[in-house]
Protein backbone atom coordinates (compact mmCIF):
# COMPACT_ATOMS: atom_id res chain seq x y z
CA UNK A 1 0.00 0.00 0.00
CA UNK A 2 1.50 3.46 -0.48
CA UNK A 3 1.95 6.04 2.02
CA UNK A 4 -0.72 8.72 2.94
CA UNK A 5 1.27 11.21 1.63
CA UNK A 6 2.29 9.66 -1.61
CA UNK A 7 -1.81 9.02 -2.01
CA UNK A 8 -2.82 12.91 -1.13
CA UNK A 9 -0.60 14.19 -4.26
CA UNK A 10 -2.04 14.27 -7.63
CA UNK A 11 -0.12 13.42 -10.78
CA UNK A 12 0.13 17.40 -11.88
CA UNK A 13 1.50 18.07 -8.68
CA UNK A 14 3.88 15.35 -8.53
CA UNK A 15 5.26 16.09 -11.97
CA UNK A 16 5.84 19.88 -10.87
CA UNK A 17 7.67 18.38 -7.89
CA UNK A 18 9.86 16.22 -9.71
CA UNK A 19 10.43 19.48 -12.21
CA UNK A 20 11.57 21.41 -9.76
CA UNK A 21 14.18 18.72 -7.97
CA UNK A 22 15.60 18.39 -11.51
CA UNK A 23 15.74 21.73 -11.95
CA UNK A 24 17.67 22.32 -8.63
CA UNK A 25 20.07 19.67 -9.70
CA UNK A 26 21.13 20.89 -13.12
CA UNK A 27 21.01 24.41 -11.79
CA UNK A 28 18.50 25.06 -14.89
CA UNK A 29 15.64 28.15 -15.13
CA UNK A 30 12.23 25.99 -13.85
CA UNK A 31 9.21 25.88 -17.19
CA UNK A 32 5.88 25.26 -15.94
CA UNK A 33 4.45 22.22 -16.98
CA UNK A 34 0.83 24.41 -17.90
CA UNK A 35 2.39 27.01 -19.46
CA UNK A 36 4.48 24.78 -21.93
CA UNK A 37 1.46 23.13 -22.53
CA UNK A 38 -0.24 26.56 -23.56
CA UNK A 39 3.00 27.60 -25.20
CA UNK A 40 2.90 24.39 -27.25
CA UNK A 41 -0.85 24.96 -27.84
CA UNK A 42 -0.73 28.25 -29.11
CA UNK A 43 2.80 28.18 -31.49
CA UNK A 44 1.78 28.98 -35.07
CA UNK A 45 3.09 26.63 -37.94
CA UNK A 46 5.91 28.77 -38.29
CA UNK A 47 8.08 29.41 -35.31
CA UNK A 48 11.10 31.65 -36.73
CA UNK A 49 8.51 33.75 -38.00
CA UNK A 50 6.57 34.06 -34.31
CA UNK A 51 10.16 35.36 -32.58
CA UNK A 52 10.88 37.72 -35.33
CA UNK A 53 7.76 39.26 -35.38
CA UNK A 54 7.97 39.70 -31.51
CA UNK A 55 11.53 40.83 -31.36
CA UNK A 56 12.52 44.50 -31.01
CA UNK A 57 13.81 46.26 -34.35
CA UNK A 58 17.02 46.62 -33.72
CA UNK A 59 17.79 43.48 -32.01
CA UNK A 60 19.65 40.14 -33.38
CA UNK A 61 19.04 36.58 -33.00
CA UNK A 62 21.88 34.61 -31.82
CA UNK A 63 24.01 32.71 -33.85
CA UNK A 64 23.46 28.82 -33.52
CA UNK A 65 26.81 27.15 -32.78
CA UNK A 66 26.78 23.05 -31.77
CA UNK A 67 28.20 24.53 -28.75
CA UNK A 68 25.57 26.36 -27.93
CA UNK A 69 22.54 24.06 -29.21
CA UNK A 70 24.16 21.16 -26.71
CA UNK A 71 25.42 23.69 -24.28
CA UNK A 72 29.42 23.07 -24.54
CA UNK A 73 31.58 25.87 -23.91
CA UNK A 74 34.02 26.74 -26.35
CA UNK A 75 37.29 24.81 -24.59
CA UNK A 76 34.98 21.59 -24.59
CA UNK A 77 33.61 22.20 -27.54
CA UNK A 78 37.01 22.21 -29.60
CA UNK A 79 38.03 18.99 -27.51
CA UNK A 80 34.70 17.16 -28.30
CA UNK A 81 35.03 18.48 -31.93
CA UNK A 82 38.51 16.55 -31.99
CA UNK A 83 36.92 13.01 -30.85
CA UNK A 84 35.93 11.54 -33.91
CA UNK A 85 38.78 11.64 -35.64
CA UNK A 86 40.96 10.08 -32.45
CA UNK A 87 37.53 7.71 -32.20
CA UNK A 88 38.30 6.89 -35.92
CA UNK A 89 41.88 6.60 -35.59
CA UNK A 90 41.26 3.80 -32.71
CA UNK A 91 38.91 2.33 -34.23
CA UNK A 92 40.62 2.00 -37.91
CA UNK A 93 42.92 -1.06 -36.22
CA UNK A 94 39.32 -2.82 -35.43
CA UNK A 95 38.02 -2.97 -38.80
CA UNK A 96 40.95 -4.08 -39.98
CA UNK A 97 41.45 -6.84 -37.58
CA UNK A 98 42.04 -10.17 -39.57
CA UNK A 99 38.68 -12.01 -38.95
CA UNK A 100 36.93 -9.52 -37.19
CA UNK A 101 33.28 -8.10 -37.87
CA UNK A 102 34.37 -6.20 -41.12
CA UNK A 103 35.93 -9.01 -42.88
CA UNK A 104 33.55 -11.12 -41.73
CA UNK A 105 31.31 -9.27 -43.93
CA UNK A 106 33.26 -8.85 -46.91
CA UNK A 107 34.51 -12.35 -46.89
CA UNK A 108 30.82 -13.24 -47.26
CA UNK A 109 29.79 -11.38 -50.16
CA UNK A 110 33.36 -12.04 -51.69
CA UNK A 111 33.06 -16.24 -51.03
CA UNK A 112 29.42 -16.28 -52.72
CA UNK A 113 31.07 -15.00 -56.04
CA UNK A 114 33.31 -17.26 -55.78
CA UNK A 115 31.07 -20.22 -55.23
CA UNK A 116 28.65 -18.96 -57.78
CA UNK A 117 31.69 -19.35 -60.54
CA UNK A 118 32.43 -23.45 -58.89
CA UNK A 119 29.06 -24.17 -58.77
CA UNK A 120 28.32 -23.10 -62.16
CA UNK A 121 31.13 -25.33 -63.86
CA UNK A 122 29.12 -28.38 -62.96
CA UNK A 123 25.62 -27.02 -63.05
CA UNK A 124 22.55 -29.21 -64.20
CA UNK A 125 19.13 -29.00 -64.77
CA UNK A 126 16.15 -31.92 -64.63
CA UNK A 127 13.63 -30.87 -67.02
CA UNK A 128 11.12 -33.39 -66.11
CA UNK A 129 10.47 -31.62 -62.92
CA UNK A 130 8.33 -29.31 -65.48
CA UNK A 131 6.40 -31.72 -66.55
CA UNK A 132 3.08 -32.41 -64.85
CA UNK A 133 3.53 -36.70 -64.09
CA UNK A 134 6.92 -37.17 -65.70
CA UNK A 135 9.34 -39.80 -64.28
CA UNK A 136 12.65 -38.54 -63.35
CA UNK A 137 15.07 -41.31 -65.11
CA UNK A 138 17.90 -42.80 -62.53
CA UNK A 139 21.56 -43.95 -62.97
CA UNK A 140 21.77 -48.07 -61.79
CA UNK A 141 23.80 -46.74 -58.29
CA UNK A 142 19.65 -45.10 -57.94
CA UNK A 143 20.88 -41.57 -58.69
CA UNK A 144 18.55 -38.71 -60.04
CA UNK A 145 20.13 -38.34 -63.82
CA UNK A 146 20.05 -34.52 -65.01
CA UNK A 147 20.74 -32.73 -67.69
CA UNK A 148 24.55 -31.11 -67.72
CA UNK A 149 26.74 -28.27 -70.48
CA UNK A 150 30.00 -27.96 -70.73
CA UNK A 151 33.04 -30.08 -71.28
CA UNK A 152 32.91 -31.79 -67.96
CA UNK A 153 29.92 -33.38 -69.07
CA UNK A 154 30.48 -33.14 -73.14
CA UNK A 155 34.16 -33.93 -73.41
CA UNK A 156 34.87 -35.70 -70.42
CA UNK A 157 31.67 -37.81 -70.29
CA UNK A 158 31.00 -37.38 -66.44
CA UNK A 159 27.43 -38.32 -65.36
CA UNK A 160 25.31 -35.12 -64.59
CA UNK A 161 24.08 -36.02 -61.19
CA UNK A 162 23.87 -34.48 -57.83
CA UNK A 163 27.13 -36.26 -56.75
CA UNK A 164 29.20 -35.83 -59.52
CA UNK A 165 27.79 -31.73 -59.37
CA UNK A 166 29.37 -31.65 -55.88
CA UNK A 167 32.48 -33.46 -57.00
CA UNK A 168 33.12 -30.69 -59.95
CA UNK A 169 32.11 -28.19 -57.34
CA UNK A 170 34.71 -29.48 -54.72
CA UNK A 171 37.39 -29.61 -57.08
CA UNK A 172 37.06 -25.74 -57.92
CA UNK A 173 36.56 -24.76 -54.12
CA UNK A 174 39.96 -26.87 -53.47
CA UNK A 175 41.89 -24.72 -56.29
CA UNK A 176 40.57 -21.46 -54.62
CA UNK A 177 41.29 -22.78 -51.05
CA UNK A 178 44.99 -23.08 -52.13
CA UNK A 179 44.72 -19.65 -53.49
CA UNK A 180 43.45 -18.42 -50.21
CA UNK A 181 46.04 -20.33 -48.01
CA UNK A 182 48.49 -17.00 -49.46
CA UNK A 183 46.77 -14.50 -47.67
CA UNK A 184 48.54 -12.20 -45.02
CA UNK A 185 47.59 -14.13 -42.08
CA UNK A 186 45.84 -17.44 -41.34
CA UNK A 187 42.60 -16.18 -39.80
CA UNK A 188 41.65 -14.49 -42.97
CA UNK A 189 41.69 -17.55 -44.62
CA UNK A 190 40.21 -19.43 -42.12
CA UNK A 191 37.56 -16.48 -42.53
CA UNK A 192 36.92 -17.26 -46.84
CA UNK A 193 37.63 -21.06 -46.51
CA UNK A 194 34.39 -21.20 -43.42
CA UNK A 195 32.22 -18.90 -46.01
CA UNK A 196 33.02 -21.01 -49.12
CA UNK A 197 31.74 -24.20 -47.46
CA UNK A 198 29.05 -22.21 -45.87
CA UNK A 199 27.90 -21.23 -49.47
CA UNK A 200 28.16 -25.19 -50.61
CA UNK A 201 26.02 -26.36 -47.47
CA UNK A 202 23.05 -23.79 -48.29
CA UNK A 203 22.91 -24.50 -52.03
CA UNK A 204 23.70 -28.21 -51.63
CA UNK A 205 20.60 -28.36 -49.61
CA UNK A 206 18.52 -26.35 -51.78
CA UNK A 207 19.50 -28.32 -54.45
CA UNK A 208 18.13 -31.35 -52.63
CA UNK A 209 15.02 -29.49 -51.37
CA UNK A 210 13.97 -28.08 -55.04
CA UNK A 211 15.66 -30.88 -57.54
CA UNK A 212 15.55 -33.89 -55.72
CA UNK A 213 12.40 -33.57 -53.28
CA UNK A 214 14.07 -34.44 -49.98
CA UNK A 215 11.64 -32.16 -48.14
CA UNK A 216 12.85 -33.72 -45.06
CA UNK A 217 15.17 -31.75 -43.10
CA UNK A 218 17.09 -34.21 -41.00
CA UNK A 219 17.61 -36.19 -43.98
CA UNK A 220 19.09 -33.29 -45.51
CA UNK A 221 21.22 -32.84 -42.60
CA UNK A 222 22.84 -36.74 -42.90
CA UNK A 223 23.56 -35.63 -46.80
CA UNK A 224 25.29 -32.52 -45.69
CA UNK A 225 27.39 -34.08 -43.03
CA UNK A 226 28.66 -36.99 -45.89
CA UNK A 227 29.71 -33.70 -48.01
CA UNK A 228 31.51 -32.27 -45.19
CA UNK A 229 33.42 -35.51 -44.73
CA UNK A 230 33.80 -35.75 -48.49
CA UNK A 231 35.48 -32.36 -48.44
CA UNK A 232 38.01 -32.99 -45.81
CA UNK A 233 38.91 -36.07 -48.12
CA UNK A 234 39.01 -34.07 -51.18
CA UNK A 235 41.30 -31.61 -48.83
CA UNK A 236 43.77 -34.49 -47.95
CA UNK A 237 43.72 -36.27 -51.21
CA UNK A 238 44.38 -33.23 -53.60
CA UNK A 239 47.03 -31.58 -51.33
CA UNK A 240 48.99 -35.08 -51.24
CA UNK A 241 48.65 -35.11 -55.20
CA UNK A 242 50.14 -31.69 -55.24
CA UNK A 243 52.91 -32.82 -52.90
CA UNK A 244 53.88 -36.56 -54.94
CA UNK A 245 53.42 -35.55 -58.31
CA UNK A 246 50.97 -36.28 -61.23
CA UNK A 247 50.35 -39.76 -60.94
CA UNK A 248 49.09 -39.20 -57.20
CA UNK A 249 46.81 -36.07 -58.37
CA UNK A 250 45.54 -38.48 -61.03
CA UNK A 251 44.24 -41.22 -58.61
CA UNK A 252 43.04 -38.81 -56.75
CA UNK A 253 40.69 -37.59 -59.23
CA UNK A 254 39.65 -40.76 -60.75
CA UNK A 255 38.55 -41.85 -56.87
CA UNK A 256 36.41 -38.36 -56.36
CA UNK A 257 35.55 -37.10 -60.47
CA UNK A 258 35.13 -41.01 -61.79
CA UNK A 259 34.25 -42.59 -58.99
CA UNK A 260 36.77 -45.12 -58.93
CA UNK A 261 35.21 -47.06 -61.61
CA UNK A 262 37.12 -48.48 -64.65
CA UNK A 263 34.08 -48.57 -66.80
CA UNK A 264 32.34 -45.37 -68.24
CA UNK A 265 28.38 -45.18 -67.72
CA UNK A 266 28.46 -46.28 -72.00
CA UNK A 267 29.87 -49.05 -71.02
CA UNK A 268 33.21 -48.54 -72.14
CA UNK A 269 36.82 -48.64 -70.75
CA UNK A 270 37.94 -45.08 -68.97
CA UNK A 271 39.75 -43.26 -71.17
CA UNK A 272 42.84 -42.30 -68.96
CA UNK A 273 43.69 -39.28 -71.04
CA UNK A 274 40.94 -37.43 -69.78
CA UNK A 275 42.41 -38.09 -66.42
CA UNK A 276 45.25 -36.33 -67.39
CA UNK A 277 43.12 -33.47 -68.82
CA UNK A 278 41.86 -33.13 -65.42
CA UNK A 279 45.29 -33.01 -63.90
CA UNK A 280 46.55 -30.60 -66.16
CA UNK A 281 43.90 -28.64 -66.06
CA UNK A 282 44.21 -27.72 -62.06
CA UNK A 283 47.86 -27.71 -62.68
CA UNK A 284 47.46 -24.15 -65.08
CA UNK A 285 44.22 -23.04 -62.96
CA UNK A 286 46.57 -22.87 -60.00
CA UNK A 287 49.34 -21.27 -61.85
CA UNK A 288 46.89 -18.61 -63.21
CA UNK A 289 45.40 -18.17 -59.80
CA UNK A 290 48.89 -17.85 -58.16
CA UNK A 291 49.74 -14.49 -60.16
CA UNK A 292 45.81 -12.50 -59.19
CA UNK A 293 45.89 -10.57 -56.57
CA UNK A 294 42.74 -11.27 -53.67
CA UNK A 295 41.13 -8.21 -55.07
CA UNK A 296 41.22 -9.74 -58.99
CA UNK A 297 40.03 -12.55 -58.04
CA UNK A 298 36.02 -12.35 -59.06
CA UNK A 299 37.35 -10.53 -61.80
CA UNK A 300 39.53 -12.91 -63.37
CA UNK A 301 36.92 -15.93 -62.84
CA UNK A 302 35.09 -13.81 -65.26
CA UNK A 303 35.05 -13.96 -69.13
CA UNK A 304 34.28 -10.68 -70.58
CA UNK A 305 31.12 -11.91 -72.29
CA UNK A 306 29.69 -13.17 -68.69
CA UNK A 307 28.53 -16.78 -70.09
CA UNK A 308 31.54 -18.76 -69.15
CA UNK A 309 34.30 -18.41 -66.25
CA UNK A 310 37.75 -16.90 -67.38
CA UNK A 311 40.15 -19.01 -65.94
CA UNK A 312 37.45 -22.10 -65.08
CA UNK A 313 37.50 -22.03 -69.23
CA UNK A 314 39.23 -25.55 -70.43
CA UNK A 315 42.35 -24.50 -72.35
CA UNK A 316 44.26 -25.99 -75.10
CA UNK A 317 47.42 -26.00 -73.93
CA UNK A 318 45.71 -28.38 -71.15
CA UNK A 319 45.19 -31.24 -74.60
CA UNK A 320 48.47 -30.26 -75.48
CA UNK A 321 50.22 -31.27 -72.87
CA UNK A 322 48.30 -34.23 -72.50
CA UNK A 323 49.15 -35.25 -76.08
CA UNK A 324 53.06 -34.88 -75.27
CA UNK A 325 53.21 -32.22 -77.87
CA UNK A 326 55.08 -28.87 -77.63
CA UNK A 327 53.54 -26.01 -76.40
CA UNK A 328 53.77 -23.15 -78.53
CA UNK A 329 55.83 -20.72 -77.72
CA UNK A 330 54.50 -16.94 -76.83
CA UNK A 331 54.44 -14.38 -79.41
CA UNK A 332 56.66 -11.95 -78.93
CA UNK A 333 56.19 -8.18 -79.44
CA UNK A 334 58.11 -6.00 -81.73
Amino acid sequence: MPSRQLSSLRPRELSHQCAILQAQALKLPLISIASARRSLCTLPANPREAILNHRPQNATLPRRTPASVFGLNTQSYRSASGFLPRLAQKLLPVVKRPGGAAETYVAYGLTQKLFEACSKEGDYTIPQLNEKGAQVPKTEAGEDLGVGEGWWYEELGLVPTFSTWSQITFLHMYLLTVRLRALPNRESMQTYSRHLIDHFSHDAEHRMDVLHGLTSRSIRNKFLKDLFIQWRGVLAAYDEGLIKGDAVLGAAVWRNLFKASYITSGGEEINWSKVARVVAYMRRVLSELSELHEVDLILGLKSPEGDRSGIFSPSKSDMILVEGKPLPSPKRSR
